[in-house]
């Protein structure tokens, strides 16, 4: 007796290769994330500072960020700093290097004086190299 041929239909072969277009897109989105965050992570402080034309981004090999808020707090980069602490602080930091740069940020309602006394404490530390951070002007 002829019974035929039984025919069986094979499925499609396994899949032997990763799709990478989900983990692709995945990591375009935390890159976008972060590209977006990174800049406003970058300095916590609220400080007017003064606006300037002349104000531009300089590169200097080492340097430090001293704050000076209207309310009279001392920032040592980001933490904040007693001024009888931050003379020893500046001292050390002065020793470990001759051509460290204090960047100096003010807010522009501080008064001149206390402005200058700090100057003061930075040039006794032994720190000469000051550079005043301003805004640049409006256009």
């Amino acid at each position: 007796m002829a019974f035929g041929r039984l025919e069986r239909n094979v499925g499609a072969p396994p899949m032997s290769e990763i799709n990478m277009t989900p983990l692709i897109d995945v990591m375009l989105v935390l890159l976008v994330i972060f590209m977006i965050t990174a800049p406003l992570m970058a300095s916590s402080l609220k400080l007017e500072l003064p606006r300037s034309d002349a104000a531009q981004p300089s590169v200097a090999p080492a340097y430090l960020v001293l704050a000076l808020t209207n309310e009279g707090a001392l920032f040592l980069g980001d933490e904040p700093i007693e001024r009888d602490v931050l003379a020893a602080r500046l001292a050390d930091a002065a020793r470990g290097s001759a051509e460290l740069e204090v960047q100096l940020r003010a807010d522009r309602r501080v008064a001149y004086g206390r402005v200058a006394e700090l100057i003061g404490v930075l040039q006794q530390a032994g720190l000469n190299r000051i550079a005043f951070v301003a805004e640049p002007g409006r256009p």
